[in-house]
């Protein structure tokens, strides 16, 4: 046989025992050249199983979706002279922003959760904190008991974004990990449509109710995933993750043609690379310990990476556009019906968002967040101008407004709007990767706080609502110059060759991806 390559293998039947000898040396080299995943099918019915996962996984983002939407209508309905009780400004920007603010809390919780119950039960444990926050909103009387609602619901709405993403990183295909992980969004969005829509009909209670329902029906759908095979061969569990791999894996052919299935041969060489890293310790792991892989490369490079991307995120007003969305539309000067607006852009999102699921794979992250952010700075820089003529009665177009608004949230979709949180899991390395990924969604909720906190303060400073939005056009200008110099590539690339570029010098990774073959360092962006 010729010289065997890790791109390009030809096998034969075995007739003899110097070709099976061949094949075991085949099989030795695809594992310990990592090179497996060259050949890991992606056809649909290869992916099958993956695609289930996701879909179950990824349904617990429905409560994220209603959580954002439903500080909308809350004050909306709340507003009204029937409403029972009433509310200042000041209490309902803390009825919008306080979700985010439970965060950091939660999203160290939910770290040290995936990591030490695994990602599919921490997903499961989500939903306590959950249903008991919906029921409480459900039932409030007063100003006081819906606030410990809101705060329950944000505790629950970050102990379930950590895992998905997590579980989802882990258990997809290098090529389809992104377009798998834009089922979140999708579910995120379906969940702003039943409470926008839900809003102009029913009370803010009964969509309150409706929301225990669907947490529930992902709990029951959970049982049929499992849970994933990086966690359970970190954790020691070596038979729970054959088992994993078998059932992620069952329609994968086998890429020897012969012996070992394509799980056994997954299962060999993600089992060694985690004994050549050593880390398969002790059931606990330190504050010291986890604390000493921040210290390295691969641990706080990434953070220093995304603080920036996120607070441009936050700030360009993409979220304000959710929990504000009624007072947003009418502080527009529209004279649409400000539920009907925004029951659409929630549908366009959810199209979107859909719509990515298939497209971004072929999409690198950092073209689709720079295209992301120039359209929503257009856009936002145009509804800001109409919404300024309006008030002048300069035009009496007051539709351009929420078109504007629409593409604005179109173009937030396929970038800025989710790539910078899905990116992140993808950074860190597996020892650390479910506190690293709650270390930075702790500073995305953060900001999001201040970012929704300040929305009546800035409108105000700013000079109105024209003026606030051409703030959010800068800031959308920001993050697109931010990420052109700063934000590494990730399609397509494994996640151990992501934490080698950040432990080789945090060199810019490159634009295409070529199997088995080692990264191209084309541009120092850091010393």
């Amino acid at each position: 046989m010729d010289q065997i390559g890790a791109s390009h293998i030809s096998l034969r039947p075995i007739h003899d025992e110097e070709e099976e000898e061949e094949i075991d040396n085949l099989e030795n080299l695809i594992v310990s050249s990592k090179s497996l995943s060259a050949y890991e099918q992606d056809s649909f019915k290869c992916l099958l199983p993956q695609i289930i996962a996701s879909i179950i996984a990824a349904s617990f983002a429905i409560g994220n979706g209603v959580s954002m939407s439903y500080s909308a209508i809350l004050i909306s309905q709340l507003e009204a002279p029937d409403s029972g009780f009433h509310v200042s400004k000041t209490q309902n920007a803390f009825m919008a922003s306080i979700v985010p603010l439970m965060g950091p809390l939660a999203s160290i919780l939910s770290g040290f959760l995936m990591d030490k119950f695994g990602r599919v039960n921490a997903l499961r444990l989500a939903i306590i904190p959950g249903i008991f926050g919906w029921s409480s909103l459900a039932l409030a009387p007063n100003f006081q008991i819906i606030m410990v609602g809101r705060i329950l619901t944000g505790i629950a709405s970050t102990c379930a974004s950590n895992p998905i993403l997590v579980y989802i990183t882990e258990i997809a295909h290098p090529k389809m990990r992104m377009s798998f992980m834009q089922m979140i969004p999708s579910y995120v969005s379906l969940g702003m449509i039943i409470t926008y829509f839900g809003g102009s009909y029913v009370n803010w209670r009964t969509i309150a109710w409706l929301t225990n329902g669907f947490l529930i029906v992902s709990l029951i759908a959970s049982s049929v995933i499992r849970e994933s095979p990086l966690w359970l061969i970190y954790k020691g569990k070596l038979k729970e993750a054959k088992k994993s791999l078998t059932w992620f894996h069952k329609y994968q052919p086998n890429p020897l043609g012969k012996k070992e299935t394509y799980a056994e041969l997954e299962f060999k060489a993600l089992k060694k690379k985690q004994d050549e890293k050593d880390v398969l310790r002790k059931e606990k792991k330190s504050v010291k310990d986890i604390i000493r892989e921040f210290r390295k490369p691969t641990g706080y490079r990434p953070v220093l990476i995304m603080i920036p991307l996120f607070f441009f995120q936050q700030f360009s007003g993409i979220y304000v556009t959710m929990f504000y969305a009624i007072t947003f539309i009418q502080d527009s000067g529209s004279n649409i019906n400000a539920y009907f607006a925004s029951s659409f852009i929630g549908l366009i999102r959810l199209a979107m968002a859909i719509f990515n699921v298939f497209i971004l794979r072929y999409i690198n992250r950092r073209t689709a967040i720079m295209v992301s952010g120039v359209g929503m700075a257009i856009f936002i820089f145009i509804s800001g101008l109409y919404t300024q003529w309006n008030e002048e009665g300069v035009t009496t177009a007051s539709w351009i407004p929420v078109a504007a608004i629409l593409m604005y949230v179109v173009c937030s979709v396929t970038g800025l709007m989710f790539l910078p949180s899905m990116v992140t899991p993808e950074l860190f390395p597996i020892e650390i990767r479910g506190v690293g990924y709650t270390i930075g969604y702790s500073i995305t909720m953060l900001l999001m706080f201040g970012s929704l906190q300040s929305y009546y303060y800035l409108k105000e400073v700013l000079g109105g609502p024209s003026h606030l939005q051409w703030f959010y056009a800068i800031m959308c200008l920001a993050a697109c110059v931010y990420t052109f110099i700063f934000l590494p590539e990730t399609r397509g690339k494994k996640l151990s060759e992501i934490s080698e570029y950040f432990n080789e010098g945090w060199t810019y990774i490159g634009r295409s991806h070529k199997k088995d073959k080692n990264l191209r360092k084309t541009k120092t962006i850091v010393g």
